[in-house]
Formats: C-alpha cells, structure tokens, sequence
C-alpha cells in the first residue's frame, strides 16, 4: 500500500507544550522503518506551524486559543490529506494535538463527500463548541466542528459546511465527557461506545456492535482518527490529557486491527504522543509499537 506520512506539529490545540515533537521523535525512532517493511512510503515533513507567543493566544479569539494559527495549519493538512488520496496513497496523520483532525476529515470530506464516516478513538467526545468548553482548548472542539456544530471558521475549514455525517460518527473509548458533550450525543443521537460499555459488555461485542452500524451505513470510506489517551496511562504515561480506567495495549491494538480488518480505512491521525511528559520511553515504545500493529494490518 502507498501511504504518505504527515506530521503535524501542532501544541496550539492543548496549550500543552511537548506534544509537538511527537512527530520528528517518532520518526527518530523507527517510524518510517515499522511502514517501509510492508508498504510504500513517503514522508510529506511537517505541516508549517508558525510560532505564536503565549501572550497572544487570546488574541483573535476570547473563547478559543491560537485561533488563526489553527486554522491556517488545519487548512494546509486537508490540502495534503485531499492530495494524498488524488495520488492513489492512504494519509497517515501524526500529530501533536487532537486539533489537527478537523484538517484530516477536511480532506477526506472533499475527497469523499458524503461516503464518508469516522471512528474516533479517544478518552474524550472532542465534541465541545466555544459555549460549552472548559478550557478553550481547541483540541477539545474538532470532531464537533467536523459534523458542523460549533464556531463559523472551525466549521468552514477548507470548504464551507459539515465534513462528515453525525449519523456516521462513532465514538469509541470514552470516560471522560463534559455536560455539554453529554448532551450533544444524546441530540445527535452519536454511535458512542465509553469504557463503562466495554467493561460491562466486552470490547469484542462492543467493536462487533460499531462494525454492525457501520455495515448497515452502507458507508465505503473511513477515517480513524486514534489518540493515544484512550489507552490507560498505565501505558501512555506521555499525554497530555490523561484518563484513568482506560484501554489496555492489548484492547487498543484489537480496536486497530478489527477496524483496518473491514478495509474501509482510508485514512488515519495517530496523535497527543507527548514526549515532555514520557516516563522512561514507555509511551514511545508503545506507540511504536501501536503503529507496527497498523502497519500489520493495512
């Protein structure tokens, strides 16, 4: 398979400083070699992302830190996401923070319209607006914005309007969901499965469940979109926002290998590796060693 690496660079969403040197340490590590032994590579670099002080965060936005920097950064990934697909490759998107993946389902909309679903694996819903965030942290807000809920210019990045379907959002992992949040999936009606589901039903029915849905969406076209929180910190000690009761390595690697296994996948995000707070490279090594486990099954 072709797949064109993307890195991202990106802390602006998190207000966490670190997270942005995930992409160059992964590929310091061995990134580029766990794909090239079983697929054709190339690696597009980094996403541009132009310094902005602190004391400007607020600047264009009293609700949303680094605003516009989001934005431009968002644009030109969809722009290399749409582009990877033109070019007969599968996007991998490696991040920095969560915010990144309104760019990722950007492209993906444009290419695909609306044969399009995500399965964002995550701790939390991503799906607070400026209204109902607690920290203003963008990183919080994109799988919102992607289904058209939210700020004006979060929603019209890249193109104007929703990217992808509510209906055709599944959310899976979660334990840690804002009021707000809590109340946009009942709205929404969003195919959610949290970590109370998995520990009362099981992964395997929970997964079995989602690619059921998804099956009779009648959906072609997938973006993953998988952060590392959603795995205990147990094991993924460097992140920004970690959760506890989450994932073992072990369920995360399931998830990975049952949903690249309905070769719907088109595109993936692997994000909020951040090596500033790693303890003793585990979370390094066990991102690696999530992303051999993609690699196996593309």
């Amino acid at each position: 398979m072709k797949i064109n690496i993307i890195g991202v660079p990106l802390f602006y969403g998190c207000d966490k400083p670190g997270v942005e040197k995930g992409p160059d340490i992964l590929r310091k590590n061995g990134l580029i070699d766990v794909f090239t032994k079983k697929h054709e590579v190339c690696d597009l670099g980094n996403v541009k992302v132009n310094k902005v002080s602190s004391e400007n965060k607020y600047k264009c936005n009293n609700k949303m830190k680094y605003l516009d920097e989001i934005i431009n950064i968002n644009n030109e990934l969809a722009d290399k996401v749409n582009n990877s697909f033109d070019n007969g490759a599968l996007p991998l998107v490696i991040g920095g923070d969560h915010a990144l993946g309104m760019g990722s389902l950007a492209g993906c909309g444009k290419y695909f319209g609306q044969d399009l679903a995500v399965i964002w694996v995550d701790a939390h819903g991503d799906i607070n607006t400026p209204e109902t965030s607690p920290s203003g942290n963008v990183h919080g807000m994109p799988l919102a914005a992607s289904m058209g809920v939210g700020y004006d210019s979060l929603i019209n990045i890249y193109y104007k309007g929703c990217k992808v379907n509510p209906k055709n959002v599944y959310i899976i992992g979660a334990r840690d969901l804002d009021k707000g949040e809590i109340e946009l999936i009942e709205n929404k009606h969003l195919n959610v499965w949290t970590m109370n589901d998995i520990k009362e039903k099981g992964l395997e029915k929970c997964l079995e469940e989602l690619i059921s849905t998804l099956d009779s969406s009648n959906i072609n076209n997938v973006h993953l979109s998988f952060d590392i929180d959603s795995i205990d910190p147990t094991f993924i000690p460097g992140t920004g926002t970690p959760v506890v009761d989450g994932l073992t390595m072990e369920g995360g690697k399931k998830i990975i290998k049952d949903l690249l296994n309905t070769n719907l996948i088109r595109s993936i995000d692997f994000v909020e590796f951040n090596p500033s707070l790693d303890k003793e490279d585990i979370t390094l090594n066990n991102c690696l060693s999530l992303l051999e486990e993609i690699s196996n099954n593309l």
